[in-house]
């Protein structure tokens, strides 16, 4: 366990590092920004296609493996839902604390990690997890938002949705590194290095920008961040690797990438969702900051165990 906490610790030296920068204005919000564009359109879509693309399709779609990991959290969506609108909550507050509870910084943390932590074996199980937060809960969060203003689910929506699904630049690097594999078309050396140099960027780009834009997140109130924070930094987690073991008997190093990725903290994406819907997002904003703190703990501690699993 040990060991893991300290192979963890050079990641969350890179998130520190961007914390400080930012709180010591050498770094702006403004450059935070553009860093993260850097990094989503460019770093790790070329991370991305690299490694789907030397996939093939049977190693990126094991429906038993993509099942597990859905249902378990949808258990957590569903229960965390219900329990907002038992506190009070609005309809929209208690989807968006339901989306808090099972997406995870998989796009930036996950995939600057996991591969390195747990091997390159892992890669096709991160992205298949990858796919399901992409495909399924990010239109989910949007068509529930949506329907639930308009009272009605109609097909201008779908298509708006369709058409952000094929722009989404991770989706797209994904889509098009199947395809190449699909049709098994060698990718050439001169492509191969510079997707390796580009793709090299994403880990401390990603882990630089997650730090900075901490360093801006909102202070306040913490009782219920707090508790988002461990449903995502355990409880997720734990549901999924239930499904995982009990339900579909899932290989146990697949299901330790599954709970591995499950750990992953709050991703940013819920707290923009929230933002552009007009939904209160103060206490989304907060969520992330605990949870990617306390996930320097949690992160080492999960992997540690679900190691056992398979070794």
């Amino acid at each position: 366990m040990l060991h893991i906490f300290f192979n963890t610790l050079p990641f969350f030296a890179l998130i520190a590092l961007g914390y400080a920068a930012a709180k010591r204005s050498i770094f702006s919000q403004e450059a935070t920004a553009h860093l993260t564009k850097f990094v989503f359109y460019f770093a790790l879509s070329a991370m991305l296609f690299k490694f789907s693309s030397n996939l093939a399709l049977s190693d990126i779609l094991e429906w038993d493996f993509m099942a597990a990991y859905l249902i378990g959290s949808l258990s957590l969506y569903v229960l965390t839902a219900m329990v907002a609108r038992f506190r009070g909550q609005s309809f929209e507050s208690a989807v968006i604390e339901a989306q808090c509870s099972v997406i995870g910084n998989m796009g930036w943390m996950g995939l600057a990690m996991l591969p390195i932590l747990l091997g390159e074996q892992a890669i096709s199980y991160i992205i298949m997890v990858l796919i399901i937060d992409l495909m399924i809960f990010g239109p989910l969060i949007v068509i529930l938002l949506v329907a639930h203003r308009e009272g009605q689910l109609n097909l201008k929506l779908l298509q708006t949705i369709g058409l952000g699904l094929i722009k989404n630049p991770l989706v797209l690097s994904i889509s098009t590194g199947l395809l190449w594999a699909a049709f098994e078309i060698p990718v050439p050396d001169l492509l191969n290095r510079f997707m390796t140099i580009l793709g090299g960027a994403s880990t401390p780009g990603a882990l630089f920008a997650i730090g900075a834009s901490m360093a801006f997140a909102a202070r306040g109130q913490i009782s219920v961040p707090l508790y988002l924070s461990i449903n995502k930094l355990i409880v997720h987690p734990i549901l999924v690797g239930v499904t995982a073991l009990f339900v579909f008997a899932i290989d146990p190093f697949a299901s330790a990438v599954m709970m591995a990725c499950a750990a992953m903290p709050i991703a940013g994406n819920v707290y923009m969702v929230a933002t552009h819907y007009g939904v209160p997002s103060q206490r989304i904003s907060i969520a992330i900051l605990i949870s990617t703190t306390a996930s320097i703990a949690t992160i080492s501690a999960i992997i540690g165990l679900v190691t056992q699993l398979y070794s």
